[in-house]
């Protein structure tokens, strides 16, 4: 029995495929980037492994469990947690709030879950936050309140979504290592980044896909020096556009 699995999935808004025929494997301990020009179905892939939307075909399985049969609360409470591109906390509530409310999930106990939600806020570097309301935080702080609640639900596979965007370059140094943090803390890692410099510093293996298709699979060197890649990214040799 394999940790996590996708296999031929597709998803198609209307007649236009966003997700075709993807599949890959990810391994209990690893840093498995995802990487694509904007719209290539990155999102969309994290939405289907979430059931935020039915896959049109295809099968995602997580520890032998087949999730396109289960709801979205269900695949949470399973071990699957996940953060956001445009991140949304719970603005006029305190950053300790947001975080208990994840950690309810596996902590009914107020006590118990107020242990935990202390726990991930330091395991984050948030505890001088924690009063705070969430609305009132920097981008960057936002950012690590967003895993950080998504680490309070204690998950076996955590799917980052562009955590890094808008940070300067010492706050992607700190993204960078809390990420390799989590995962020496026995998460596994699926992350959708488009700064080259995360993305290729932290992950093990990197699928690329544009236009919904995958590319190619392999480590991040493989990858990044991959002809269909660069072109995907920058253009063909021959394109004369800016």
């Amino acid at each position: 029995m394999g940790f996590f699995e996708v296999k031929d999935l597709v998803k198609y808004f209307g007649g236009l495929a966003a997700v075709n025929e993807v599949s890959f494997t990810v391994e209990p301990g690893e840093i498995f980037g995802l990487i694509g020009p904007n719209g290539s179905g990155k999102t969309t892939i994290f939405n289907l492994i979430n059931q935020f939307y039915p896959a049109t075909r295809g099968s995602i399985k997580f520890e032998g469990t087949e999730l396109t049969r289960l709801s979205t609360h269900q695949i949470c409470r399973l071990g699957i947690g996940r953060t956001f591109q445009v991140v949304k906390p719970l603005a006029r509530m305190t950053v300790l709030d947001n975080v208990l409310a994840s950690a309810f999930l596996r902590h009914p106990r107020a006590a118990d879950a107020r242990e935990r939600a202390e726990h991930w806020l330091s395991f984050c570097h948030l505890t001088d936050m924690s009063d705070q309301t969430a609305g009132s935080l920097p981008i960057a702080s936002r950012k690590r309140l967003e895993i950080t609640r998504a680490l309070a639900t204690e998950p076996k596979l955590l799917l980052l979504d562009e955590t890094a965007a808008g940070l300067n370059p010492g706050e992607l140094d700190e993204a960078i290592a809390l990420i390799q943090r989590i995962r020496q803390d026995g998460v596994t890692v699926i992350v959708v980044e488009h700064i080259m410099k995360v993305i290729m510093t932290i992950s093990d293996r990197i699928l690329a896909i544009n236009q919904g298709m995958p590319i190619t699979l392999g480590t991040p060197a493989e990858v990044a020096n991959h002809a269909e890649v660069i072109a995907a990214y920058l253009g063909h040799s021959g394109d004369q556009h800016a």
